[in-house]
């Protein structure tokens, strides 16, 4: 939660004549707002990376980068895409218009300016963000992380629990600053998800999971059919459990729960073989009493299990 919990919120001003800052500001002001202004998008983005405003006034007309290309700009970067832009212009054209909301806009207003409008539109936004907040805060707070895809697997939106979750399984590939609201999903995930999308029934989804470098990464996939868009819940696991506590708490033996740790690392039953100066048909018929005892039909489904248990048991 940023610093606007000490006033009505922070508003931002990115206008390039002096009389419609002072005019905004003076109103806002005295409405109890925290006011930032800018005088173009340059260094209005300069300054947005040390203070994140809770809304935008943005004229379109401006030196410099644009209104829509300081938009486009503000709605690529995850961690200003939720921001409200409220475009300010003179244009009354039906294109200007337009454009504006495709680059991520939430509303328009008209010049001149009236003050009573703009207070109006800006705490009716600001009402809406707080909703949005709050449910961001209780989202981050669960188990899972989240964010939504189109149809053609580019993410539209993602939860900062999101970001983090994508930023883990594909680095050091990408740094978390290149992983923005736009991109196309990282290639198992995007390969993934093309085929659920072959699928009719919502129930034949698939969970996809990857062990990479002791960490159990997983994705299920909820529709949204109505916008074209789906939501994937992230959820990632330590592979590193207390094998005592594995053992008492899913009635394994020690050789049992060795196994399942070797497979939830990536190893073969080959592999685990040799590790343990075993047989491949050895380690498979541990594997077998395995998912007798715990209820479960594969190895994916009985190392999800125990990355489960073990978040319980931390």
């Amino acid at each position: 939660m940023n610093e606007s919990l000490s006033s009505n919120g922070i508003v931002m001003i990115i206008d390039d004549t002096p009389e419609n800052l002072a005019l905004l500001s003076d109103a806002l002001s005295e409405s109890g707002y925290r006011v930032l202004v800018a005088t173009d998008g340059e260094s209005a983005l300069e300054q947005i990376a040390y203070l994140k405003p809770d809304i935008i006034l943005l004229d379109v007309l401006m030196p410099g980068i644009d209104g829509f290309e300081t938009c486009r700009r503000l709605k690529a970067d995850a961690k200003t895409a939720a921001i409200p832009v409220l475009f300010m212009t003179a244009l009354s054209e039906l294109d200007n218009l337009l454009q504006g909301f495709e680059e991520g806009a939430v509303d328009y207003l008209v010049k001149p300016i009236r003050p009573p409008e703009v207070l109006a539109r800006v705490a009716a936004q600001i009402q809406q963000l707080r909703i949005i907040q709050r449910a961001e805060i209780a989202l981050n707070s669960s188990p899972y992380a989240a964010l939504t895809v189109n149809n053609t697997g580019k993410i539209s939106w993602m939860s900062q629990a999101g970001l983090q979750w994508l930023a883990d399984f594909v680095q050091p590939a990408l740094s978390a600053e290149q992983i923005q609201v736009g991109i196309e999903l990282p290639t198992p995930l995007l390969a993934w998800f093309k085929v659920q999308l072959q699928k009719t029934d919502e129930a034949e989804y698939s969970v996809f999971e990857r062990i990479l470098d002791g960490v159990h990464f997983s994705v299920k996939l909820q529709p949204h059919s109505h916008n074209q868009e789906y939501l994937f819940l992230l959820e990632k696991h330590s592979t590193q459990w207390n094998m005592d506590a594995v053992k008492s708490s899913l009635g394994l033996t020690a050789r049992e729960a060795e196994i399942l740790m070797w497979i939830s690392r990536g190893k073969t039953n080959k592999e685990v073989g040799i590790i343990l100066e075993s047989s491949p048909r050895t380690v498979n018929k541990h594997l077998e009493h395995i998912f007798e005892k715990l209820g479960v039909a594969t190895r994916a489904a009985a190392v999800s299990m125990v990355m489960q248990r073990t978040a319980n048991l931390s």
